[in-house]
């Protein structure tokens, strides 16, 4: 499809407005799914990164990677067991899900970052103390429920010029490491940065009326509305906690939380530059 130039400079005047409003704001993307899987749609949300930070507004992305350690668990030979979707975590566990979440997935991200032109630096939760935690529930071991976010080394990285690159591992006073869930560590750097939105990239729509069909997306959300939603039984499932990171997020303070459709491409850039948007929005 052949764009003329005169319809390139008519879709950057159009975005003229989003980029002043976000313009030296901080947005934080939660970054996991398929979107994390796909290396096509890998390099095209590292490039919408790299885009939003040369037009002056300073994202951090955090990351999960649960496929990924439990790839690595099948490798090594041992079983994952899961509790409410939550991983058991024990000592050895713990090791395998720094290894792959601070090590693998995140100095790749750096990477990708680097390739398109961006500058990146890969943190976890243990650098600086960022994300201090205790025991969720003693069944689960290391799985950590946050008790507090220091957001120093955040707010350094970007007054350097960098990316912050999050890898959610957490720790203690006594030195244990945590693996913590992905949306809530989000929900959490968004509320301690005091961050104008979070987005929440996912394998889904956004928030369905439906969840058979995909026609039926939600596109707007007021955080008192969700428990009637939970009780309607629209908002169900592997949605409950998501929406409560949501609902997290924007009680500490973020103005806005997006869920979307992490399996489209740039869809970080329509959600935040366009008047339609894409996925589902929480205020």
């Amino acid at each position: 499809m052949y764009i003329s130039n005169m319809e390139r400079a008519e879709v950057l005047i159009k975005a003229l407005p989003y980029i002043q409003k976000y313009n030296n704001k901080i947005i934080v993307v939660k970054y996991g799914g398929n979107a994390m899987i796909d290396d096509e749609l890998k390099s095209a949300v590292m490039r919408d990164i790299v885009m939003l930070t040369l037009i002056g507004i300073k994202v951090v992305l955090v990351h999960g990677g649960g496929p990924e350690i439990s790839e690595m668990m099948k490798k090594v030979g041992k079983q994952t067991e899961f509790i409410d979707g939550l991983r058991v975590t024990d000592k050895e566990t713990v090791e395998i899900a720094q290894m792959v979440l601070a090590g693998k997935i995140n100095k790749n991200l750096v990477n990708l970052i680097e390739m398109v032109g961006g500058k990146a630096i890969g943190l976890c939760g243990t650098d600086g103390h960022m994300i201090k935690a205790v025991p969720l529930r003693k069944e689960l071991g290391f799985v950590g429920e946050i008790t507090e976010v220091n957001t120093e080394i955040i707010t350094d990285t970007i007054e350097k010029g960098y990316i912050p690159v999050i890898a959610t591992v957490g720790c203690d006073d006594e030195g244990n490491t945590y693996n913590i869930n992905a949306d809530t560590a989000a929900a959490r750097i968004a509320g301690a940065l005091g961050a104008e939105s979070l987005i929440s990239m996912t394998d889904i729509k956004g928030l369905l009326r439906d969840k058979d069909d995909e026609n039926s997306l939600i596109s707007k959300v007021n955080v008192s509305e969700a428990p009637q939603l939970v009780k309607e039984g629209i908002i169900s499932g592997g949605m409950i906690p998501k929406v409560e990171c949501c609902t997290e997020a924007i009680r500490r303070g973020v103005n806005k939380v997006f869920i979307i459709d992490g399996r489209v491409p740039h869809s970080i850039l329509i959600e935040v530059l366009t008047d339609e948007g894409i996925g589902t929005m929480f205020v």
